[in-house]
């Protein structure tokens, strides 16, 4: 029997207003899909959105920068979220994250589709992925150049999780709405006791 008492971590997402443009070259933006944190809780492999965006505000702090959280509900198409973000970011620098997991870097001189780096089997990302994507975010948030962040390959990967993605990726779809703008979000983090 552990002697560890579990914790969980639990996610509160506030409105805050209408996303802006931001001034400060020393932020990134984490831009989040319209269900991340709502309906959908946890990736497609269960890490919780709370350490999703807990670890990777810690990656993008660790370094200096500051984390600003946008959420996109007019689209659920990952290019699109982190394209939108890096213009909103006062360094040009966003990180767009699906509530499935799926997670790019991207730069706002960039077309949707090009991106810094791109994570696209989500069941391959875990918690000390997404602080090291913060990490990286925030150096090239500072103008580094950073060594991409490695992640293994998994062939089984798409076949064995396809139809979960797409019952996820139809959730998400029906939760747009095409007239909302983005919207920043306030963060926060309670730990509830044991378990």
């Amino acid at each position: 029997m552990s002697t560890h008492a579990r914790r969980t971590v639990r996610l509160d997402l506030s409105e805050v207003g209408p996303a802006e443009k931001g001034q400060a070259a020393d932020e990134v933006v984490i831009a989040v899909s319209p269900q991340f944190g709502v309906e959908q809780t946890e990736t497609m492999v269960g890490v919780s959105h709370a350490d999703v965006l807990r670890e990777t505000m810690a990656g993008i702090e660790e370094e200096g920068v500051t984390a600003r959280v946008v959420r996109f509900s007019d689209t659920a198409d990952l290019g699109q979220i982190g394209s939108r973000g890096a213009k909103l970011s006062g360094s040009g620098i966003a990180i767009g994250i699906q509530s499935r997991g799926t997670t790019l870097v991207h730069q706002a001189d960039l077309v949707p589709l090009d991106n810094l780096e791109l994570f696209p089997q989500a069941p391959l990302l875990d918690e000390e992925k997404f602080r090291a994507i913060g990490r990286n975010a925030a150096r090239y948030a500072k103008g580094e150049s950073p060594a991409p962040v490695t992640v293994e390959n998994d062939e089984m990967a798409r076949p064995k999780y396809q139809a979960l993605a797409a019952v996820l990726h139809i959730k998400e779809m029906q939760s747009l709405d095409p007239d909302r703008q983005p919207t920043e979000l306030a963060v926060e983090f309670t730990t509830e006791g044991d378990r």
